[in-house]
């Protein structure tokens, strides 16, 4: 029973020491390209993910959440005479959920915009 583990580890450190080996010799540029995102030649001064407050990513989540419940209105909206009371009870309990996002946004500052 120990020797089939052990020759089993032996496998494992062998195949991964032959992934490094074939992508080590299999590499065509081994240093990273060095190249500066466009805008107008100039070096970026900051990183990509630094210049905007937390805020406005709550913000965006916000809005997507809405864009979300536009999704299910508008088919709701052409079919809830043909399902009746049921749809209206779907859609309001879909809408408090909505809401409590809303206010779960709200308590975190994400409507502030000073």
């Amino acid at each position: 029973m120990y020797a089939g583990a052990a020759g089993m580890a032996l496998v494992a450190v062998v195949v991964v020491a032959g992934c490094y080996l074939a992508h080590g010799a299999l590499t065509i540029a081994r240093r990273p390209l060095l190249a500066a995102p466009f805008q107008s030649g100039w070096r970026p001064e900051e990183h990509a993910l630094s210049r905007y407050h937390v805020r406005w990513y709550l913000a965006t989540l916000l809005f997507l959440a809405f864009d979300v419940e536009m999704l299910f209105m508008y088919p709701w909206a052409v079919v809830v005479a043909e399902l009746g009371a049921t749809a209206v009870v779907e859609m309001f309990v879909f809408l408090a959920g909505v809401l409590v996002a809303v206010v779960w946004a709200w308590r975190e500052g994400a409507l502030r915009w000073v």
